[in-house]
């Protein structure tokens, strides 16, 4: 499949610049359409002519930006997978795919994950990032 970088960088161009009006207010736990863009190699894409994909917001940092973990509509049973629950139905959350977000990629708001599957997805995230010391 060809990635369409062109479209992407006209698009993150006017996202970059754009005035978000921070009237609207973004929390833990939730599920947000999101523009990740096109990315490189096995990094997960954004859908559609906006790039977008559904992110939960895993820490918030302050207005402008958060930790975030992408979506998946497709049932992917693994270690690097958790199934979760929202408003919307059924996702699979991309544990490996972590990342910091700018909230200018946010556009408009899904839903909720129910607290404990939330509480999962931070300890296996966790999991993931615990570095052994030696003894």
């Amino acid at each position: 499949m060809t990635k369409d970088f062109d479209a992407w960088n006209k698009l993150k161009k006017r996202t970059n610049v754009s005035e978000k009006d921070y009237a609207f207010f973004f929390h833990e736990r939730e599920v947000w359409w999101c523009a990740i863009g096109a990315n490189v190699g096995v990094e997960t894409d954004g859908k559609h002519s906006a790039f977008e994909r559904p992110v939960i917001i895993v820490h918030k940092f302050n207005k402008e930006m958060f930790w975030g973990v992408p979506l998946t509509s497709n049932e992917h049973p693994g270690r690097y997978y958790q199934k979760i629950t929202h408003d919307q139905g059924n996702a699979w959350v991309m544990l490996s795919q972590l990342r910091t977000w700018s909230s200018k990629r946010l556009s408009r708001r899904i839903g909720k994950v129910p607290e404990d599957e939330f509480i999962e997805i931070i300890r296996r995230i966790g999991d993931f990032i615990k570095i052994e010391t030696p003894r």
